[in-house]
Formats: C-alpha cells, structure tokens, sequence
C-alpha cells in the first residue's frame, strides 16, 4: 500500500469514527425531543440523512481508489516477478558462458585461431552483460531523479555508423543498414540517444532475429528531428503498443516466454526521449515488422 492509498485509507477511518460519534449524540437528542414541535425534528433528521448521504458517497469514492490502488499494485508486483525472474536468468547465462570458455582455454590445449574465437565469444557475452546492467542502473537513476542530461552538439550520423559497425562486428555480418541521409547534427545527451538506438537495436535482434535487416532512419526538417529503427519481425499486437514503454512489461510470462530481455530497454528509451522532450511510438511497418519512430523538436 503506498502514501496516497493509506492516507486515503486513514482519513476514511477517523472520518467513520466521527461521523457514528456525531449521530449516535443526534438520535440521543432526537429521543428527548419527540414531544416538541415536528418541524425541528424532520430538520434534524434531514441533517442526519443528507450528511449520511455525503459519508457514503466518500466511503465510495475511497473503497474505488483504494481498489485501483491495490489493483495497480499488483500487476507492479507481477512484473516485477517476471523481471527477477528474468534478470537472474540472464545473468546467470554470460557467467556460466565465460565459465565453460575459460575452463576450455585452461583445460585443453587449442590454436591461437581457436583461442581467439573462444575469446571473442567471451567478450561478446561480457558486451551482453554490460548492457544488462546498464539498463539497471538507468531505470533506478530514472526511478530516483539521478540522471541529469548533459547536452552538446555533435554528429548523429556518425554516431550511427559507429553503432552500426559495433553491433555489425559482433554479428559477424552486415545486418544493420543505415538510410544515407547526410551529415546531421543533433543538441542532446550523446549518452542517451546511444542508449536509445543501442535498446531499439537490440529489441529488433530480439524479437526479428537475425536473418533479415535492421534499418537505421534519420530524417531532419526544417522543424523537428526524426529517426529511428525499422525491422521486418512479427511486430507488436496493437493492444500492446503502448504498454510496452512501462517499466517492466513484457509480453506474456516469463516461465513460458522464449525471448530473453528484462522489459527495461524500452522503458529507458521512452523515459530518455521525454528527457529531451521528444516523443517515440511504435508503429506497423510494411509488409511486416516495426518502426520505432523518435521525433524531436526544434532545440534538437
């Protein structure tokens, strides 16, 4: 139960207490009354009855709030049921990966070429596992208001291309293409907005896999700034599009779910693009697949 429900929840309280006080003293003198005039006794008993009308219209107003309340409380706690679940399955998976590759490295006796690809794996998982925990410690400084921008001008372009050969090498393969728009600059947080393109990016590997490309968009007009990830996957219900921005939320339960993730990567990209006062959506791509469109304003 947070602040608000239980401050609801008391204030009814005292004011039950108040209320049976205050009418149990009127009927007492409603009994005392009954030889006197009519006239003062129907004044007294529409008093009663008009402030017992408005108790009971508080008594429903709060048993509505207080069930919202414990109603919203509850999906939190299943998420956040499914993220630890999540979370401790993930963390779990690079460790035990570095592990076995270390053990083969101490173990057998292997080529350089064979060490190297076992060393590149490992890294791969570590790179996996960095960005797990940076999405952690995002969403707690997002939670508790530690997160400040730091704003500069400087090349988005060549901010995507460096993105897009980072996650090209670790595929081993050209899957993310880039829209040739130009050289376009940008004012914002240069972390943030690599953060946001990193998470877009890696939800389409997730969920589109690897076999069709990720296309990378970036188009300036004379009033506002728009860029974004498209892919070809099986996109996202429409009854979803908006939920998928909270914290947490992801689509189904994590026992069944084969997908790995901890439903805070979109989570971020949403809170950093409110940051810059921007907004992002998720919308349909044809014929298949979706295109997370950010646009921002004209500081941007």
């Amino acid at each position: 139960m947070n602040k608000r429900t239980a401050l609801i929840f008391y204030i009814l309280s005292v004011y039950v207490v108040v209320q049976f006080i205050w009418w149990g003293y009127h009927l007492i003198e409603l009994t005392k009354e009954v030889a006197e005039e009519s006239v003062q006794i129907t004044n007294r008993i529409t008093m009663i009855v008009g402030e017992g009308s408005v108790f009971l219209l508080l008594v429903l107003i709060g048993v509505w709030q207080i069930r919202r309340a414990i109603k919203k409380e509850l999906q939190l706690s299943e998420k956040q049921n499914n993220f630890l679940l999540s979370v401790t399955h993930e963390l779990k998976t690079p460790l035990a990966a570095n592990k076995l590759y270390i053990q083969t490295i101490t173990k057998r006796e292997m080529t350089k070429e064979q060490t190297d690809e076992i060393l590149t794996k490992a890294i791969e998982e570590n790179i996996r596992l960095e960005g797990m925990i940076d999405n952690i410690l995002n969403a707690s400084r997002l939670e508790n208001n530690a997160l400040a921008m730091e704003k500069e001008i400087f090349s988005l372009s060549d901010l995507v291309v460096k993105i897009s050969k980072r996650f090209n090498a670790i595929l081993g393969k050209d899957l993310v293409k880039i829209e040739d728009s130009g050289n376009i600059t940008i004012n914002a947080d240069k972390f943030m907005i690599e953060t946001i393109l990193n998470n877009l990016i890696e939800n389409s590997l997730k969920y589109a896999g690897v076999q069709d490309p990720i296309s990378i968009y970036i188009r300036k007009g004379e009033k506002h700034l728009q860029f974004g990830v498209i892919d070809s996957g099986p996109g996202v219900p429409g009854e979803f599009k908006t939920e998928i921005f909270n914290k947490f939320f992801r689509v189904g339960n994590e026992e069944t779910r084969t997908q790995k993730g901890s439903g805070l990567g979109l989570f971020i990209v949403d809170q950093f693009v409110k940051l810059h006062k921007g907004a992002v959506t998720c919308i349909d791509n044809d014929p298949s697949g979706i295109n997370f469109q950010i646009n921002f304003g004209d500081d941007a």
